[in-house]
């Protein structure tokens, strides 16, 4: 898979060749952090840490808000590490500090081992000092204790001169179950392709800024199809990960989807089309998957107007039921209200509604059998999702929120707290 590299450097997105000269000046990180993170997770670098010279903590920490990301630069402490994880980093990348004593304390399957090798040595120090250590010796040392390595070829790095694809398998053969990633030369799609065939991840930066590929053409490199047409089948699903229906892409939808961050597909018997285009049911594009045997797509949308389906179904296989439905339900009362309806009351009353809600919490708490919790508890939802919506806030947010907290890895106490009424 691709891996698209953000380095920052004094608050910028900078490549950098051999580490050392700055050529590109890409400025505010953020926008490409999130124009990256369409197709998957980003690797964001904190240059300024790593030398040594000063922290992007802030800006990063912002963009850990918006996009999955894995996280390196300037982590050489357990508090550093931990910070950065509990902040919604997916995985760590650390350096120097990458002890054995280190890594035994941070979880495993969320840390990465950086090694920067220059004709094979291990250099340090931002790439200043040479260890005197082989690169090999390094990976039989750590594996047993980091979840993957990303391996950078310092004499290759920003030239985009080609990727050492020889070295690069010999040392996932040595990684063995341990993830993979290389960084240093890569200059086209189709050696993302070759690496991806061999479990090896592309960590690239300096190819993508400067335009010799882009993100659609790293993905159509690594998609294959058995169809006559070429096609590939498109499984497109909402925010909640649930079907909407199937369609079909090649490499100019895709393309198009992702410059665009919009439905675009490939009719088999009208050519290219956009979603939403005719009956105003559009969709905006929030990323895009591969899936494990390279040969489907999966887009992840939020879906607009009256649904996906040209019947005017939510999904192609009829209406979406549970919560998704009463938010869908919700959001309607408040985009074209019904005078009298007791949601009009909800929307319109903060007081009432805020009443309502207490009121529902403590019957659930009280309830005792089964089939008195699941009533209370469907009653509490609902006036939850009025509450929400009332102020501007999705269903998907909250799942998002949990998402997010399922990463951090400092234990909260959870003591009551204490409230003056």
């Amino acid at each position: 898979m691709i891996i698209p590299s953000i380095d920052i450097r004094h608050g910028s997105a900078v490549q950098l060749i051999g580490g050392k000269e700055q050529v590109i000046d890409a400025g505010n990180p953020v926008p490409i952090a999130e124009e990256f993170n369409l197709i998957g997770e980003v690797a964001i670098i904190d240059l300024d840490a790593a030398m040594g010279s000063g922290s992007n903590e802030e800006l990063i920490s912002n963009i850990l808000q918006k996009c999955s990301a894995r996280v390196g630069g300037g982590i050489r402490s357990l508090e550093k590490a931990t910070t950065w994880l509990d902040r919604g980093a997916s995985k760590i990348i650390l350096g120097t500090a990458a002890s054995k004593e280190l890594l035994r304390e941070l979880p495993r399957e969320r840390t990465i081992v950086a090694l920067d090798c220059l004709n094979g040595e291990i250099q340090t120090h931002g790439w200043t000092r040479r260890s005197g250590q082989n690169i090999f010796d390094r990976i039989v040392e750590l594996r047993e204790y980091t979840g993957g390595f990303l391996v950078t070829f310092i004499e290759r790095e920003g030239r985009m001169q080609g990727i050492d694809l020889e070295t690069a398998v010999a040392l996932k053969a040595l990684a063995g179950d341990v993830s993979l990633t290389v960084a240093g030369g890569i200059s086209s799609a189709k050696e993302i392709a070759e690496l991806d065939k061999v479990g090896i991840d592309a960590q690239v930066g300096m190819a993508l800024y400067t335009g010799s590929f882009d993100l659609a053409d790293a993905l159509a490199e690594m998609l294959r199809s058995d169809r006559p047409d070429g096609l590939w089948p498109t499984v497109v699903v909402n925010e909640h990960g649930s079907a909407l229906g199937l369609t079909y892409s090649n490499k100019e939808s895709l393309r198009a989807a992702i410059k665009n961050k919009s439905g675009f597909y490939q009719s088999r018997t009208r050519g290219l089309w956009k979603k939403g285009e005719s009956s105003g049911n559009g969709q905006e594009l929030l990323h895009v998957d591969l899936d494990c045997d390279r040969d489907t797509l999966r887009f992840v949308v939020r879906q607009h107007g009256d649904g996906f389906c040209h019947n005017n179904w939510q999904t192609c296989w009829g209406d979406l039921k549970g919560i998704q439905a009463l938010e869908a339900r919700l959001q309607k009362r408040m985009s074209t209200p019904i005078p009298g309806s007791y949601t009009n009351r909800l929307l319109t009353s903060p007081e009432l509604l805020s009443a309502k809600l207490h009121e529902e919490a403590i019957e659930f708490i009280e309830a005792k059998t089964k089939r008195e919790h699941s009533d209370e508890a469907a009653d509490v939802l609902y006036f939850l999702l009025v509450e929400l919506l009332r102020n501007g806030i999705s269903f998907r947010e909250i799942e998002s929120e949990l998402d997010r907290r399922s990463l951090t890895v400092t234990r909260r106490p959870g003591n009551i707290k204490e409230y003056s009424h």
